[in-house]
């Protein structure tokens, strides 16, 4: 299956300036908290195929933020990320499908040193060259995981009934990708 028309073969790296890795998690059952993650590195090598294509990706664990102080704290310590032991979440692509502007990724994410087959729906977004003469190449991206799944099992009991932080998480990626000159 061949890459995406105007995805060219070569190495193809992350932008972190104009991406964002985010993700959202009900809170006390009635609202969802949203965060992203301010540090990472990710390189595409596109080959003449999608088969012999790959992307690898390293989160930097400790750059969470959600826009307060004291749940990032929270999340970064021993309760969460663990980020003193787990410093890196990871993404090896394994599979890649799909043709037009619409993929699946398949792969192993791993967070808290937990290694699991994860699936992205991808979207396309095109490919341009910016008025500085580089090619960038943009995706939007989502998979919804269960924190449980990765060791994240940390929560306190509500009054009402429930718990304070949903299982499920929502991860949304919109992100660019210069092509290496």
């Amino acid at each position: 299956m061949s890459i995406p028309a105007g995805l060219t073969t070569g190495v193809w790296n992350l932008d972190i300036a104009h991406s964002e890795i985010g993700f959202t998690v009900r809170h006390a059952g009635i609202s969802k908290v949203r965060g992203k993650f301010t540090e990472a590195e990710a390189t595409i090598k596109a080959a003449d195929s999608l088969e012999a294509s790959s992307l690898q990706a390293t989160v930097q664990a400790a750059s969470f933020n959600s826009g307060d102080a004291n749940r990032d704290a929270h999340v970064k310590g021993p309760d969460f990320f663990d980020v003193e032991r787990f410093p890196t979440l990871e993404f090896t692509g394994t599979e890649i499908t799909g043709s037009g502007e619409d993929y699946t990724l398949a792969g192993n994410l791993t967070i808290h040193g937990v290694t699991l087959p994860v699936e992205f729906q991808v979207e396309f977004n095109g490919v341009t060259v910016d008025p500085f003469g580089a090619t960038r190449a943009g995706f939007s991206a989502e998979t919804t995981i269960s924190r449980k799944d990765f060791g994240l099992t940390w929560n306190a009991a509500l009054e009402a009934g429930g718990v304070l932080v949903s299982d499920k998480v929502k991860i949304t990626l919109d992100v660019a990708f210069v092509k290496e000159s």
